[in-house]
């Protein structure tokens, strides 16, 4: 039977038991691993990204960071923020053998492992194999076992929910931890600042702000139709997360939501022939990661992204799986003729499938960026 505390909606209890969660993130995971490599690199502001003027930020030290830069930004754009930045190509091989070295720790503690990517995870330890009672003294452990192990460090938040454990591991970083406990969640959650609450991105805090919704406080004085009326479905989970409610478990066997790939062209092209070539080679490699992973959507999805950032997207449900290139092909000719290709020039097409098959379950992930 699970219910919430009388005394306050700040914690859930299962069996009379609050549950205990940590999320460990691994601190600027891509650029701390070439960084202890190469001696050469430390203390010194490095971009994890691939080559050529039209490459992404994959990770940025926190030498770099503090020159503004951040994952996901334009590589030129880095280095006009720091024109000594440092490049390197990232080597996922390196990165997955680390991710594997680290996820060995947590199955010491629990089987409950919920990963989101190479350098992040949810812990469920409210029963561990260690039996140890404090989720705080486990994520203390695992910290140093991980520093010990890979000469890397991790940042540790704890929390009776995946919400707010995911928000106290953030906290302090680099190398931090903090823990949420059911006392002290209300009055965090309120002098929270949007921007931070995990879940609502740029947009919609900036949206928010226009409602006067600037903290967790704010965020609470809003009624459930209010929320749901301005911002949709998303309304009641905002609803949720301003009084601490989030009721997701540590799901192990969580399944991946996309397939996709895309690239980010070195010059604009706006010639349409050049186009579909492009995208045929994009479609060639969406279908070889469906192969790869076993697994095949009814959904496909393309994106452009124009010369001036702006991008659309466009998608296509079928009442079957898409298993082989001419299907891709024939339903991104069909999504194309619905765009105006002509619009200006593009810099980046990419191509998902989703509404995925799982009857072949995997553990794999998707990683965020393509270098290729």
């Amino acid at each position: 039977m699970i219910y919430y505390h009388k005394k306050s909606d700040f914690c859930k209890v299962k069996e009379n038991k609050i549950r205990k969660i940590i999320h460990i993130d691994m601190d600027a995971f891509f650029a701390s691993a070439e960084q202890r490599d190469n001696p050469n690199l430390r203390e010194k502001p490095v971009a994890v990204s691939g080559s050529g003027n039209r490459s992404v930020i994959a990770a940025a030290s926190y030498e770099a960071r503090k020159y503004g830069i951040h994952s996901a930004m334009p590589a030129i754009v880095a280095l006009k923020k720091c024109p000594f930045l440092i490049f390197v190509r990232p080597d996922f091989n390196k990165y997955k053998q680390i991710s594997e070295q680290i996820r060995k720790i947590f199955f010491e503690y629990t089987d409950l492992v919920e990963p989101l990517s190479l350098d992040e995870a949810f812990l469920d330890v409210t029963e561990n194999k260690i039996n140890l009672p404090s989720a705080t003294i486990i994520a203390k452990q695992i910290k140093k076992k991980i520093k010990e192990q890979t000469e890397l460090t991790a940042s540790a938040g704890v929390s009776f929910n995946k919400f707010l454990a995911k928000i106290a591991s953030d906290h302090n970083k680099p190398d931090g931890f903090f823990a949420i406990t059911p006392d002290k969640a209300e009055e965090f959650i309120e002098n929270l600042e949007i921007r931070k609450f995990f879940g609502i991105g740029k947009v919609t805090a900036e949206k928010m702000h226009k409602y006067g919704i600037r903290n967790g406080y704010d965020l609470k004085q809003k009624s459930l139709q209010y929320l749901i009326k301005r911002f949709g479905k998303q309304g009641k989970y905002f609803y949720d997360i301003a009084r601490g409610i989030d009721n997701r478990d540590v799901n192990p066997d969580r399944l991946r939501k996309s397939i996709g790939t895309e690239k980010t062209f070195a010059d604009d092209i706006f010639n349409i022939e050049n186009i579909y070539e492009k995208a045929e080679q994009i479609a060639k490699k969406l279908i070889a990661r469906c192969r790869n992973a076993e697994t095949y959507g009814k959904t496909l999805t393309i994106k452009i992204k124009y010369s001036d950032f702006n991008q659309i997207t466009k998608s296509k449900t079928l009442n079957y799986t898409i298993k082989d290139i001419k299907t891709i092909l024939s339903l991104t000719d069909e999504l194309f003729n619905d765009t105006d290709l002509s619009y200006k020039p593009i810099r980046l097409i990419g191509m998902s499938v989703s509404n995925l098959d799982h009857k072949i379950k995997e553990n794999a992930f998707q990683l965020s960026f393509d270098f290729k």
